[in-house]
């Protein structure tokens, strides 16, 4: 199991309760593969730049993707860049991918027995453990979770990340996060005086 697919469970898992943004969700996720790919010494961080290492399979379909498509030609791309590239519509790819395994299933309605196209977990060990890492408070998990809006992260976790490779990421995922956040206030603003003027004739 890797953090970005943990991420895409404990996301599938809380949806119903607490809708989350498929953007912000996509950022945090192609963090969460930065991380991931550091952990299986794909590639490593120099600052804020990835320096890609030497490509080998690590078992998991989309990470595999993701290493293979890496920048490896000087000057290596920046974390921020990557979580912007990566990310788009990285939520969609993660939730086809579960599928895929047989890890959800179309919901059913209640009134009428029809599938509702609702994407819903089905029970599982990977279920299961991405809800346990969830559950013990994992500093890292709770950091991509709560930047992804799943989940609001303790002062005492963040301060539990030491690790600057880490940092860095986390970083970059907030900042983007909060970036796409101005980005869609701005469309809201925009939208409402569009309206307003409409309004006005």
């Amino acid at each position: 199991m890797t953090t970005a697919r943990d991420l895409s469970i404990v996301a599938l898992d809380v949806a119903s309760d607490r809708p989350v943004e498929q953007g912000d969700l996509s950022l945090a996720l192609a963090g969460a593969e930065v991380l991931d790919l550091i952990a299986a010494g794909a590639l490593t961080l120099d600052g804020d730049r990835i320096t890609p290492g030497t490509q080998s399979s690590t078992g998991d379909r989309l990470l595999d993707e993701a290493a293979a498509s890496l920048v490896r030609q000087e000057p290596f791309e920046s974390v921020e860049d990557w979580v912007w590239r990566r990310g788009r519509g990285l939520s969609s790819a993660y939730v086809a991918d579960l599928e895929r395994d047989g890890l959800t299933a179309r919901a059913r309605g209640r009134v009428i027995p029809l599938w509702t196209g609702q994407t819903v977990l089905v029970d599982s060990p990977d279920r299961h453990r991405a809800g346990e890492r969830r559950a013990s408070g994992e500093p890292v998990l709770a950091a991509l979770a709560a930047a992804a809006g799943i989940d609001d992260a303790a002062a005492e976790d963040r301060q539990e990340l030491t690790d600057d490779a880490v940092t860095t990421v986390l970083a970059a995922v907030g900042d983007a996060v909060m970036e796409l956040e101005a980005v869609r206030q701005r469309k809201s603003i925009e939208d409402a005086a569009f309206d307003n003027v409409w309004r006005g004739f």
